[in-house]
């Protein structure tokens, strides 16, 4: 069956009535959760794993990619309104959608925002359509020593962007990883760091883990700080929504732009979406014929960072489905709900759950569209939502998240877990170390080390089977670079700066 093929069986699944209704479920919860400053999609999707256990996988992973793509649609809202990003990846929006909105235009950049959005968020998933079997087709070809060095270069990029030191991603990824060992060893059945509790023998949930670090603890931790909504004015509303010709004019060209940019970047396994969009504002700054609107609420500083931001939502889901290298908070608790439905992801997934992975990227299309029609029209209630107060907000998550995690088990024990790593998932916010490595450690760890075993018996013994095949030796060599190249620019830099002060 050809991908066009498989994709129209997709959109057969997709429109179905109970389908598409967990669809617009999903791009209405992402669209509110991009919204509200604080939360995202990661902690969404996070609270909503113990419906796994009671949704056919189809209607989940569709929900799921709804938020995913409606966080992202959702950010823009009170990034243009009260300059307040709901998403990290909204930043550079704010930067001239506000000012845009003080200038009385809040209507046309909200307007380009949300077309950008639609315009770019259809090309990634084009994208996604055709370059996904193509990977697929070639990752058949890896070995466990491939695997297992693709492995580490993704923990390893991961653990180095994520945060402001590779240092403190290198010790999160590592807590995720011992997270991940606990309980009986599959081949020579001894129980690991279990501490002779028998509820560890089967190991730490990874949804009670992704529940604990990205709910309980951002939750606490925001409590902690004390934040009250101080987001200030929020810019009214003037005028209409359309864009006049010239509007379109400039910002045709930054949202296409915007998606060359948002779409490789975001399927890298250190893309994400803040990257591309700050090589987007850029861009459309050095290319525009009114630079000097910048800063004061030019158009293609909204197109082109928007259009990036949805792109890389799709680019993340390219290595998620075809290698199972989650590169994302996000991403990563998905993996963990295709692990929870026994959904082995990877390039046998669009052989074992084709139907599956057709229907989710059909549903990305579908969502595109909704997300198009739900955002202009509904701008007036995501601004009143800001108002909730967010004592009761946090006290909500909290209720939700524990009653969650024990409605999966019914276990007391796992509330244990839940609220200890929650508690770490604060020390680790209040000391600068990144979250989301500890998740992407914690599912890929188990995996790496089992790629690590059967390499090593494939080599009878011997590490030098890392080196005895093309794609392996390569990828060594970039994981070599990623983590050496940056400490000898900085050595360098620092002897050229020192001789020179020397000389001065």
């Amino acid at each position: 069956m050809s991908s066009l093929d498989a994709l129209l069986a997709g959109f057969g699944n997709a429109l179905q009535p109970v389908t598409l209704m967990w669809g617009f479920v999903g791009c209405f919860v992402g669209t509110l959760v991009g919204v509200l400053p604080g939360i995202g999609p990661a902690l969404t999707i996070a609270l909503l794993l113990p419906l796994t256990y009671h949704v056919p996988a189809t209607s989940m992973f569709v929900m799921f990619a709804g938020i995913y793509y409606g966080a992202a649609y959702g950010g823009s809202t009170t990034s243009i309104l009260i300059k307040t990003p709901g998403e990290a990846s909204s930043m550079m929006t704010a930067l001239e959608g506000n000012k845009m909105a003080r200038r009385g235009r809040a209507g046309q950049a909200l307007a380009t925002a949300a077309i950008g959005s639609f315009v770019a968020g259809t090309i990634g998933t084009l994208a996604l359509t055709f370059f996904a079997p193509m990977v697929v087709e070639a990752a058949l070809a890896f070995g466990p020593a491939e695997y297992f060095s693709l492995m580490v270069l993704s923990v390893v990029a991961v653990s180095a962007v994520l945060g402001n030191s590779m240092l403190r991603g290198l010790i999160a990824l590592a807590v995720g990883a011992l997270f991940g060992l606990v309980g009986i060893d599959l081949q020579t059945g001894q129980p690991r760091f279990t501490f002779g509790q028998a509820p560890l023998l089967d190991g730490i949930e990874v949804t009670v883990a992704a529940v604990g670090i990205f709910a309980v603890g951002e939750a606490l931790y925001l409590a902690w700080q004390g934040r009250e909504s101080k987001a200030g004015e929020v810019m009214k509303l003037s005028g209409s929504l359309w864009m006049s010709k010239q509007d379109w004019g400039r910002s045709w060209k930054a949202w296409f732009r915007g998606a060359f940019y948002g779409f490789p970047i975001g399927a890298m396994p250190a893309g994400g979406a803040e990257l591309p969009t700050l090589l987007s504002y850029y861009t459309e700054k050095k290319l525009s014929k009114h630079p000097e609107e910048f800063g004061h609420g030019a158009i293609e500083g909204v197109a082109g960072p928007e259009a990036a931001n949805n792109a890389a939502a799709a680019g993340v889901l390219m290595p998620l489905l075809t290698l199972g290298i989650p590169t994302s908070a996000t991403a990563a608790i998905m993996l963990s709900a295709f692990e929870g439905y026994g959904i082995q992801t990877g390039p046998q997934l669009f052989a074992s759950q084709s139907s599956l992975v057709w229907t989710l990227i059909a549903s990305l299309y579908i969502g595109n569209v909704i997300l198009l029609v739900l955002n202009l029209p509904l701008v007036g209630l995501w601004v009143k939502l800001l108002k909730i107060p967010k004592p009761q907000l946090y006290a909500g998550i909290l209720i939700f998240s524990t009653v969650g995690a024990y409605g999966m088990r019914q276990s007391a024990f796992d509330l244990v877990l839940l609220w200890g790593i929650g508690l770490l998932g604060v020390l680790m916010r209040r000391f600068a170390f990144p979250t989301a490595p500890v998740l992407v450690g914690m599912i890929l760890g188990p995996l790496a080390e089992a790629q690590l075993r059967n390499a090593i018996s494939i080599g009878e013994g011997s590490g030098m089977v890392f080196l005895q095949r093309p794609m392996s030796v390569f990828l060594v060599i970039v994981i070599a670079s990623v983590m050496l190249l940056p400490r000898l620019f900085q050595f360098y830099a620092s002897r050229k700066a020192l001789r020179e002060g020397t000389t001065a």
